[in-house]
Order: C-alpha cells, then structure tokens, then sequence
C-alpha cells in the first residue's frame, strides 16, 4: 500500500483523506451528530440559494469570521451543542470546502478528533494508495494540517502490513508523537492566533483533542454523509 501526504490536490486515484484542522474537518466530523448530511458549497451564494431550494442550517465563514446571513459560523464547539429540528447542514468555509470538488477518488475528512478512525476507514477501502491531503490556508502550508496529518498517518502506519509511506509523511508522524508540543505548536500557530483573536479560542481547543469521536465522513456525489459500516 503506497500512503503519501499532499499539499491542497490528491496524489491518489484511491483514497484521499482530507485535513483542514481548523476548523472545517472538526466542524464535519462532529457536525455528522446532529445532521444526516453535509453539503459543502464553494460561495456563499450557492449555499443561501440551496437553503432556499432544500432548507436546512447554513454554516458559513470567511476568513474566519462567520459570515452574514448565516445561521451558524464554522465552529464546531457552538455546533457541538446546537439543536435543530433540521437535517441537512449546508457548510461553506475559507479552505477545507473548497479542496473537496476536485478531488478524484473516495475522499474521506480526517483531523484530531477523528484521526484513528478516520486512519482506519481508509485502510478498509482503499487498494493500493492513501494520500493524506492538507487543505492549508489560501495556498499556504498550515502547521496545524500537518500535525493532524500525523496523528492520522501514525494509526495508519501502526495497523497496516507492507506499506510504501513517503518519506514527507513519516515526518509528520514524527512531528505529532509528542502531544503537548503539538498543541503548543497549534495554538501558536497563525491559524490560531486569528481565531482566537476573534473570540473562537474553544473552537481551537476542541480542534486540538485527540481521537474524541468514532465519526468518519465520506464525500459522495456532493454530499458529506457518515459511512455506513
């Protein structure tokens, strides 16, 4: 099994696992508690004219600001305790959305708090390569994507047999193996900073713990749903 780590587009025709740690995969993965479906859009404006189409709960920032009109920002610790009768959430962010679209193989959401399961789906159904893509931050390389990725590439390396792991993704295990330097490193990162200057500092703390949840979601014909076991 070859396993790879990318920057913003797949290396893979199999299975891709996509990290945008804060906050956009922590907010799909926990998100799937309250929604039998995500649907991600690119602009704001898709999304208002799909909650007019579908209805449902918008969640929605730029730059990670919560964006007008929208019910909910992208905060998974606000989402973490929202209730609503609705059941499709319609999610529009900065990064991680966007990466999605262009994407050729199964695409799986991967971060902290999901990072062994989401480890784990991905050997299940992938056949001869899993890539683990960092959604970065407007093009940027993002420090927090590429400890997540860590995270996720230490359970796949520990529970798979004859793996080809590039050399880029061994050094992200390495990266994540000590835990507190890793959420040091978080919350000092630019990412970070921004949003907690905005208020969101639980939403990066959240975004900080370690395998929280069993949720993995797959990207299927636009949709974000849970996979069925």
């Amino acid at each position: 099994m070859k396993v790879t780590l990318s920057f913003e587009e797949s290396e893979s025709s199999d299975v891709s696992i996509m990290v945008d740690a804060l906050r956009a995969s922590t907010t799909i993965t926990l998100a799937l508690n309250k929604f039998k479906k995500i649907i991600p859009c690119f602009t704001p404006e898709e999304a208002f004219k799909l909650k007019y189409e579908l209805g449902g709960v918008i969640a929605g920032e730029r730059n990670g600001k919560k964006i007008d009109g929208c019910d909910l920002g992208n905060s998974p610790s606000t989402l973490k305790d929202y209730e609503t009768a609705e059941e499709i959430l319609i999610l529009t962010t900065t990064n991680g959305t966007r990466i999605l679209e262009s994407m050729k193989s199964k695409v799986l959401v991967g971060s902290m708090v999901n990072a062994k399961s989401a480890a784990y789906r991905s050997i299940e159904l992938a056949q001869n390569h899993i890539d683990v893509v960092m959604a970065g931050v407007k093009g940027e390389f993002a420090i927090e994507d590429f400890l997540a990725a860590g995270e996720i590439l230490y359970w796949i390396k520990n529970n798979s047999n004859d793996l080809e792991m590039s050399e880029y993704a061994q050094s992200a295990i390495l990266a994540s193996r000590d835990y507190e330097s890793l959420k040091e490193s978080i919350l000092n990162s630019r990412t970070a900073k921004r949003l907690i200057g905005l208020g969101h500092i639980s939403d990066v703390e959240l975004c900080c713990l370690k395998n929280i949840t069993e949720n993995v979601a797959i990207y299927e014909n636009h949709e974000l749903k849970l996979i069925n076991d």
